[in-house]
């Protein structure tokens, strides 16, 4: 329970104490926007690993060199925890922005953070407004920005992590119309650091493993067809590799 009370008070710390920051980060945005982009990308990224430490998290990482260091790229991955941003985040070698659910812009200056960090919010009950988010994920990746989505929509709550939610296929238009690689993420045993005993946090071993780069147009027709089933398909063959290493 200490490390849960930890954490939010981090969490709630770091959003008041850096309202000065934003202001600077806004300013340095007007006069160079990149710079910003990575100085928002680096602080972020550090509060991660450390509210990563405060979990106690052992935290292994396999396939980092499959990931792209100068392209953009379309991160797709299960969802076990809210703490699968956090893990995949503080990761991200360039800018990279998440695709939220629509809840979370109306969440007080944590929603700026993230329009800092290219986020994405997604109205999964507006098909209209979903593609148009879609649309702009495109537009992002198109400009050199990574995006990063878990296309089983909301958080996977089944007992075993190999029984995920179907991939929703429109998630994959943003690889597609984009022309960019997608890299599979496949998050192991990540809902022990707390979903699974809420509202305590407990020390445990998480895998993270990164597969090799999905380029859809050097695909056979069917796959390329069900990129979503295909994708899903791979990530779950690295979650039941990595069972055993748990």
């Amino acid at each position: 329970m200490i490390r849960f009370i930890l954490v939010c008070t981090i969490v709630i710390g770091f959003l008041i104490l850096s309202i000065p920051l934003m202001v600077i980060e806004w300013i340095i945005g007007k006069f160079d926007p990149m710079k910003k982009d990575i100085s928002s990308l680096r602080i972020v990224q550090a509060v991660f690993r450390f509210i990563l430490w405060v979990t106690g998290a052992k935290i292994t990482v396999m396939g980092e060199e499959n990931i792209p260091k100068d392209i953009p790229v379309l991160y797709i991955g299960n969802h076990r925890s809210y703490f699968d941003i956090l893990l995949t985040y503080c990761r991200c070698p360039i800018r990279t922005g998440y695709v939220a659910k629509k809840e979370m812009e109306k969440a007080p200056l944590l929603s700026i953070w993230m329009k800092y960090l290219h986020c994405l919010f997604l109205d999964r009950n507006d098909i209209k407004q979903g593609l148009k988010t879609i649309l702009a994920a495109v537009d992002k990746v198109k400009s050199g920005i990574s995006i990063c989505i878990f296309p089983e929509g909301t958080r996977n709550k089944n007992e075993s992590e190999l029984d995920m939610l179907p991939f929703h296929e429109g998630s994959f238009k943003i690889a597609t119309k984009a022309n960019c690689p997608i890299i599979p993420i496949a998050i192991s045993n990540s809902a022990e650091i707390w979903e699974a005993h809420a509202p305590a946090m407990k020390p445990c071993h998480v895998i993270i493993e990164y597969g090799k780069p999905i380029y859809p147009e050097g695909l056979e027709k069917e796959d390329k067809k069900h990129l979503g089933a295909y994708t899903q398909n791979l990530i779950k063959e690295m979650l039941t590799k990595n069972q055993k290493l748990l």
